[in-house]
This record gives structure tokens, C-alpha cells and sequence, in this order.
């Protein structure tokens, strides 16, 4: 991404948008931004134009809403959106999520959530007799419809006869095109494939996502695929992990699964997000998972490792994928060492040590290449 001046070319900045959010967003984003112009600073192809925007709790307090009216055309005007974290006991949490994260996901079509569950050289992990070659998993979670549509009724509200129903959407368009999207990963890195359901309870839904994931996999008979129950998926990916590659799921079950993989590589420190709209129509949203940590917030102890890896998956949807293995790697050096360690790894270390530690074992790698 250059433009040519005279005899020089010059790197056309990619343009940010960073979302800081609540608690310990702001100070996770801070140091994910330190690290971006850090790799702008090693490689001369690169270039960030980065703009805060703080649509938070703050702002829904003062205005009513989490984001302007017209906030969605603002963020199409970006590369690229990254998020810090979500959530603050002022706001009820299904507003805030509503009215930024999924109005975004579902707004700019981001019906893919792409997340890893890799164990780190140097992270731990309660299953003591695996390795990092045993716990590598990439899940593609349907991210648009689903159990998260957002669709259903209060009746009869304030009274004992009171019902909730919440309808989940479940489209012939959206599931085939999530499985299809993990079937073409799966066959791109040569790994397996699991589809996730619940389709001898769920008789609308779970039998529609298993009759269509029946189907796609007639296209791809080249890449080993099963269709596991959602129990019985957390049940195996705790006993054998390793028997995972690239696991789709709905909305609901990825989100649950996604957590129980990061207990598995070593805590929500480490689990990193991308939002992706496939066809480029719309810009895609990365972010660390962990949430907002109201308990630890503005105490910089969080730890950045899960917002540098969302930087990572940015790199690679922005076309520069060694990038984000660099980053990974950067994060081993660090992780193999007996310090710096945030709290949550034992340690108490600041968050800005931490960052420090990575830029160190970046520079030192890449510095001298360019």
C-alpha cells in the first residue's frame, strides 16, 4: 500500500479505529497501539493512521446510547476496527453489547468470528500430560444470527405468568456460508474439521446446521470432518484436544466452547478475537476477549498478550500474516522467560512492563532486518 512521490515510494497509512471501551480496555488498547507502531517503525511498507473513539459507558451515560447515529458509517471509513472491552455495572450489560459489539458485527456483516485455542511455548495449562502440539485449534464461530440474534418478546412482564422467549435465527444463507468459510480453512492449513450442534435436542435449528454441514461436506471430501454434540465436544476437548483442527459452531456453542479453549491454553490473557467480513465490503473488528475487568481496572495489571494478538490477526487480514506469526513469536520469547509476568501468570509485573518485554524481543528480532 504505497503511493509514489516523485522517486520515493510512501506507505499509505492504514487507518485504525480504536475502541477503547471500559475498565481495563483503555489500558490493554494503549499498549496494542505502542505495539503497531512498533511494527510500523520495523518495516517500511507499514504505516498506521490510529483515532480513538470513545464510544464506552461514559458516552452512553451522557447520551443515552453506546455509539452516535451515525456511528457505523464513521467506522466504514476505516481499515480496520480494533476494540479493548466492554462492560460496566452503570450500563446492563445486554445494552452495551447490543448497541456497540453486535450492532457492529451485524451491521458490517462480520458473520465470521475467527478465534484461536493454541497453547503457547511457555504458557501453562491445567491438562498436565498436554503439549502445545496437542492444544492447537482455530474456531470459526457463526457471529451474525443464531441464539444472539437479538429476536423475542417479554409477555406478560411484572406478573407470575410472565415468559420470555428468545427466538433464535438460524438462516439456510448464514450456516452454510460459516461452514463453508471453516471447510475452505480447514482444507488451506490441511487440518480437520468438527461442526458443533445440539441437533437431537434443537429439532428446528440443530437439525437445519447438521442438514447443511451433511451437505457442504460433499464439496469437501478431502478434508476429515465430523459432527460432534456440544457436550460432547467439551468432553473431548478436554480429554483429547488434539483430536480438534478447525471446529465451526453457532453463535451460542462457539462462544462457550471458545472459553472453555482458553482455560485449556492458559486463560483469557491470551484469547484473541477477529470479527471478519469476508467480502471486504465492510471493515473487519479485532479484539481481546477477556472483557472489561472492572475489578482490576486502572491498576496496570492486565494482561496484553490477548490485544497483541488480535494486533496479529489484524496484520493478517490487512495481507501481512508473517506479521502476527512475528508477534506470536516475540510473545514466546517473553512467555519462556521467568519475567515479566502480569498477575493473572503468577507474577507482578505491570502492564506496561509486559509490552515493554515484547517490543524488546520484536526489535531485537526484526529490528536489524530493515
Amino acid at each position: 500500500m504505497t503511493v509514489d512521490i516523485g522517486e520515493k515510494l510512501t506507505p499509505l497509512p492504514y487507518r485504525i479505529a480504536v475502541l477503547p471501551g471500559d475498565g481495563i480496555g483503555p489500558e490493554v488498547t494503549n499498549e496494542a497501539v505502542r505495539l503497531l507502531h512498533t511494527v510500523s517503525s520495523l518495516d517500511p511498507a507499514l504505516s498506521f493512521e490510529v483515532e480513538t473513539l470513545p464510544w464506552n459507558a461514559e458516552y452512553y451515560l451522557e447520551r443515552g446510547r453506546m455509539m452516535p447515529p451515525d456511528g457505523l458509517e464513521i467506522l466504514r471509513e476505516f481499515d480496520a476496527v480494533f476494540l479493548g472491552a466492554v462492560g460496566d455495572k452503570r450500563v446492563p450489560d445486554h445494552v452495551a453489547l447490543r448497541q456497540l459489539i453486535f450492532a457492529i458485527r451485524q451491521g458490517f456483516d462480520q458473520y465470521v468470528n475467527l478465534r484461536p485455542v493454541r497453547l503457547l511455548r511457555g504458557a501453562e495449562t491445567p491438562l498436565n500430560s498436554k503439549t502445545t502440539s496437542d492444544i492447537d485449534m482455530i474456531f470459526v464461530r457463526e457471529n451474525s444470527e443464531g441464539e444472539y440474534s437479538g429476536v423475542g418478546t417479554i409477555d406478560f412482564a411484572g406478573t407470575e405468568n410472565e415468559v420470555a422467549n428468545q427466538t433464535s435465527i438460524f438462516s439456510r444463507r448464514g450456516v452454510e456460508r460459516v461452514i463453508r468459510f471453516a471447510f475452505e480453512l480447514a482444507r488451506s492449513q490441511q487440518r480437520p474439521l468438527q461442526s458443533i450442534s445440539k441437533g437431537n435436542a434443537l429439532n428446528y435449528s440443530g437439525v437445519l446446521w447438521d442438514t447443511i454441514f451433511d451437505e457442504v461436506r460433499q464439496n469437501y471430501l478431502d478434508v476429515p470432518s465430523e459432527n460432534l454434540l456440544v457436550d460432547a465436544a467439551a468432553y473431548h476437548m478436554v480429554k483429547t484436544p488434539e483430536r480438534f483442527g478447525v471446529v465451526v459452531a453457532s453463535n451460542l456453542f462457539g462462544d462457550i466452547l471458545t472459553d472453555l479453549g482458553a482455560a485449556l491454553a492458559g486463560g483469557l490473557g491470551f484469547a484473541a478475537s477477529a470479527n471478519l467480513c469476508p467480502s471486504r465490503e465492510f471493515p473487519s473488528m479485532f479484539e481481546p476477549v477477556h472483557g472489561s475487568a472492572p475489578d482490576i481496572a486502572g491498576r496496570h495489571m492486565a494482561n496484553p498478550m490477548a490485544s497483541f494478538w488480535a494486533v496479529g490477526m489484524m496484520m493478517t487480514d490487512l495481507g501481512y500474516p508473517d506479521w502476527e506469526q512475528r508477534i506470536l513469536d516475540a510473545i514466546e520469547v517473553v512467555l519462556e522467560a521467568p519475567t515479566p509476568r502480569t498477575p493473572d501468570l503468577g507474577g507482578t509485573s505491570t502492564t506496561t512492563q509486559v509490552t515493554d518485554a515484547v517490543i524488546r524481543a520484536l526489535e531485537s528480532r526484526w529490528g536489524a532486518s530493515h
